[in-house]
């Protein structure tokens, strides 16, 4: 065979394989788009039941290791879904499990059930009925959001590859739920590839947002002892200064303002938020005088890992240095919450497949860390490696301010569909590895 002929061959079945390809791919996309399609129908079908249970959840809260009434109308509704169900799983955690066709991964999907002690009276009509709880943090709408996704996938179970489990946690608000769901098994029950969740935040209704690396700040206690003698009140004043010197926060009074989080200048969306490479001291630092030593407790806000090393080091280098350094008996950082921490590989996979289903609108740009917050959630991701959202549920035009754990927390409704069909489409992702 001459050269030209060669070329001419290879040529031709290098466009017969391009073009075999195109057809591969273009049936691909459109079995995708049929299937993102489906999912925005189902979830305007059941659009309206979802608000009503919402509602209902949000009328009888149940506070953390009490929800039994909760799990309970969680387990009849993923039972009338065909799902398999395990109960009791930590306490009252609820896990249902979605068999797709085989092939695929298995995906895992966190919400948490409880409610929270408050009496700040409600703002919305259908007001909670249990007094001195409520649901302030949104639970009640994260709740609901899985249990629509449930919905819609099951309604699509024949079109799906893999496994989707739907985990109901239990206790959230007092940090127990995820540590006790683990010790009883779950990870056992279920084994998941990714795992996912969500929380309710005051970006605008119709938005998510997520970023790699820490989505809250890793919350510390410090605690110095000190032996006691005549300088005791010398060496407790030049501690104190010696812990505010550790501080780097910029503009306190914005800092502190959480309501400044969505501030185009300062907020969480610009690349030039206050929200970002800080370490933050409460106002108060406690002491407490014993008979022969004194302990000086104060609590810190660091925005990652690195300012937390550097916090303790430069903490850990003065109190060994200063004029009361002989007082010093003990230096200890202890974790007051757990802290979340998402995969960066899965943030970018996200992220692009709900920009290009559901349009680059869709996604908020997240620079910033949370101070003051975290989720036992993170517990889940040390297991399996995964991400949690922010689901934006603000109409800041109807003074609807999403904001947890506030007086006048309220959420726009319309959310709960934007949380289904996301997440539902994401799941169908992910599943699929894409």
């Amino acid at each position: 065979m001459n050269m030209r002929k060669f070329v001419l061959y290879l040529l031709i079945g290098f466009s017969l394989f391009s073009f075999q390809s195109a057809v591969a791919q273009t049936a691909v996309n459109q079995e995708n788009n049929t299937m993102h399609q489906a999912i925005r129908q189902r979830t305007d079908q059941i659009y309206d039941s979802l608000v009503a249970i919402r509602r209902d959840f949000h009328r009888h809260p149940e506070v953390a290791e009490n929800e039994a009434e909760t799990s309970q109308k969680i387990i009849r509704y993923l039972k009338e879904l065909g799902l398999e169900v395990l109960t009791d799983v930590g306490g009252y955690g609820v896990v249902g499990i979605l068999h797709g066709s085989e092939g695929g991964k298995s995906i895992a999907w966190r919400a948490d059930i409880d409610a929270m002690a408050s009496d700040f009276p409600d703002v919305v009509d259908f007001a909670s009925e249990n007094e001195g709880v409520r649901h302030i943090c949104g639970h009640d709408v994260h709740t609901t959001v899985a249990m629509g996704i449930a919905n819609v996938l099951a309604s699509q179970k024949d079109h799906i590859r893999g496994t989707v489990y739907f985990v109901f946690q239990p206790s959230e608000e007092n940090i127990k739920g995820a540590k006790a769901m683990i010790d009883d098994g779950l990870f056992d029950l279920i084994k998941p590839d990714e795992t996912y969740a969500l929380h309710i935040s005051p970006f605008p209704a119709g938005t998510i947002a997520a970023k790699a690396g820490n989505m809250y700040a890793d919350y510390k206690k410090i605690d110095i002892l000190l032996d006691k003698n005549d300088n005791s009140a010398e060496a407790i004043s030049a501690v104190k200064e010696i812990i505010r010197s550790i501080e780097n926060k910029r503009s306190p009074d914005a800092f502190d303002n959480r309501a400044n989080l969505g501030h185009p200048e300062m907020g969480v969306m610009n690349p030039n938020t206050i929200y970002k490479d800080y370490l933050s001291l409460d106002a108060t630092i406690r002491v407490k005088e014993g008979d022969s030593n004194v302990t000086i407790n104060a609590y810190m806000n660091s925005s990652d890992d690195e300012q937390l090393k550097r916090a303790k080091e430069l903490l850990t280098q003065k109190l060994r240095s200063f004029e009361y350094k002989d007082l010093v008996q003990s230096i200890d950082f202890h974790p007051i919450t757990y802290t979340v921490k998402n995969d960066p590989a899965l943030v970018n996979k996200s992220l692009e497949s709900i920009s290009t289903i559901y349009g680059s609108e869709s996604v908020v740009p997240l620079y910033g860390v949370l101070a003051g917050n975290s989720d036992d959630f993170a517990l889940f991701q040390e297991q399996v490696p995964g991400v949690y959202f922010f689901l934006g549920g603000s109409d800041y035009s109807k003074g609807v301010i999403s904001m947890p754990h506030t007086p006048g927390f309220q959420v726009d409704e319309s959310s709960i569909k934007i949380g289904v069909q996301y997440f539902s489409s994401l799941i169908v992702e992910r599943l699929d590895g894409r």
